[in-house]
């Protein structure tokens, strides 16, 4: 699954991050890292950026 496909409120963990390198490199810097796990906050991307990042264990 892809974050941009996640629902509020619904957590999951990175398990892969794509993207060019200024994107990659500015996910990174937000603390979007492989195995961190993303639940309850909201994350400031485009629908086309957070599509680039796969998330697996969606709860």
């Amino acid at each position: 699954m892809w974050l941009s496909e996640m629902k509020e409120g619904q957590s999951a963990t990175i398990v892969h991050i794509g993207g060019n390198g200024n994107l990659r490199r500015r996910i990174l810097e937000m603390g979007i890292l492989k195995g961190t796990i993303v639940k309850g906050y909201h994350v400031s991307l485009r629908v086309k950026e957070a599509a680039k990042v796969e998330v697996n264990n969606v709860r």
